[in-house]
């Protein structure tokens, strides 16, 4: 038997999108209007003309030429911008859509979980819609009898497992719909997005059910927007963007191009004239010195910041770390924390900043920067001026991910080496173009 179970050639998925014309007018027109559109359509049938209107219908291709292959076991994560395909691609491995181009060959049965209690009747209770799903794939009743308490634990709903499903809450509703497509007897997995919906202890026990269903030699495709899930749960990552397949392999690497994709804009901002203190460039560094967008918790925060003073005394290299709420969370300050104000003369430096090791929850991070006399005033500020990401924060390998959204504390950030400036020549200074250009 081949270890292949999954084997995309070519694929591809077009919609047709229709566009609503607005007209305004009163119901006669409108009526009017209809009846000549339909005796003209009825016309260009009859005529053997397909009726296709400019600006009414347009085409879409949600996936483009896709080719790969799963193999048994393997956990594999499907990443994306909203709109990228992964969900149509899900549809398509389901079975629930069918391709326009190219061919999928899928060896087993597959259980999917791609929306909040896809294959559920709402006017069933929940007991009825365990056996119904079990049918579906082919289950005797003798199976699911023997799975059934087993579901119902996971699921934490047996005081309403003979309650119609419509009547239940969202989370009830996707706490069971996993637990179902997590326990029943398919070959494959797959599941959209289920960790959006839940409380922390849910999705530690939907990841952990995932891994044992891959330990089993069983198969899971996992979408996710939830860096930490994907990385504690997947080993491959297919990227998607577009429709179009633009990364196949590790799952490390798969989030690094994800991230480097995202193109983010341009929130640089200035404020203040940069008169006695301009600053020119500044970036995350990892421990090599390397630049990096990725901040590991735990570790010491490296900022390089190049800055040029004219030698005015008493002045302070200020940052400001902000959640992707932008709401400040750190602050540190070289005059006012280190006793270390700038350079007294005049000059283009070169400063590394390593801050105390912190744990950052995941997430989006933007570290404002400014130049301070010793009045507090600011002489120079760049908003937004470095910007990196926390893919997971896992303090002490407890398996829960901390995440910006469940709260973050101001943090007095405080060096965890001496702060030194080097001083530098126009010619020896970063290039303005491979370094983030402050001034």
């Amino acid at each position: 038997m081949t270890d292949t179970v999954i084997r995309a050639e070519g694929l591809g998925k077009r919609f047709i999108i229709g566009h609503k014309v607005e007209r305004d007018g009163l119901l006669r027109e409108a009526m009017t209007t209809g009846a000549r559109s339909l005796f003209r359509r009825g016309a260009e049938f009859l005529k053997g003309r397909a009726s296709n209107t400019p600006g009414e219908t347009e085409e879409f291709w949600a996936l483009r030429d896709l080719n790969f292959e799963i193999r048994r076991g393997e956990l594999v994560s499907i990443i994306g911008h909203n709109g990228a395909g992964k969900s149509t691609l899900l549809k398509v491995l389901s079975r629930i859509t069918e391709p326009t181009r190219g061919r999928v060959e899928i060896n087993g049965r597959v259980n999917s979980l791609l929306e909040v209690g896809t294959g559920f009747h709402p006017e069933l209770t929940g007991r009825e819609n365990i056996f119904l799903n079990g049918a579906i794939l082919g289950m005797s009743r003798a199976e699911m009898r023997r799975r059934f308490d087993e579901i119902v634990a996971f699921s934490g709903v047996g005081k309403f497992i003979d309650t119609p499903v419509k009547r239940y809450s969202v989370g009830m509703y996707v706490r069971l719909a996993f637990a179902v497509a997590a326990h029943l007897e398919a070959e494959i997995l797959v599941v959209d997005e289920v960790l959006s919906v839940g409380d922390a202890e849910f999705q530690s026990r939907c990841i952990n059910r995932m891994s044992e269903v891959a330990g089993s030699g069983r198969t899971v495709l996992f979408v996710s927007h939830n860096f930490a899930a994907v990385t504690a749960l997947t080993r491959r990552s297919i990227v998607l963007e577009g429709g179009v397949l633009t990364f196949d392999g590790p799952v490390d690497a798969g989030l690094a191009h994800y991230t480097a994709s995202l193109g983010k804009p341009e929130r640089i901002r200035h404020w203040g004239r940069g008169k006695d203190a301009t600053l020119i460039s500044a970036k995350l560094v990892d421990a090599d010195g390397a630049a990096t967008e990725n901040f590991t918790p735990g570790t010491p925060l490296r900022l390089k910041v190049v800055v040029e003073t004219t030698g005015m005394p008493g002045m302070s290299l200020v940052a400001i770390l902000r959640d992707h709420h932008n709401l400040p969370v750190g602050l540190y300050s070289s005059a006012s924390f280190s006793n270390i104000p700038l350079p007294t003369t005049a000059g283009r430096y070169e400063c590394l900043l390593s801050l105390d090791p912190l744990y950052l929850a995941a997430g989006e991070y933007n570290i404002d920067l400014q130049t301070t006399s010793t009045a507090i005033v600011v002489d120079h500020r760049v908003d937004g001026a470095v910007q990196f990401f926390v893919n997971a924060c896992n303090p002490g390998s407890v398996g829960y991910d901390f995440r910006q959204d469940q709260g973050a504390g101001h943090l007095a950030l405080r060096l965890s080496a001496p702060l030194h400036f080097e001083s530098l020549s126009t010619e020896e200074a970063p290039s303005l173009h491979s370094d983030r250009r402050l001034g």
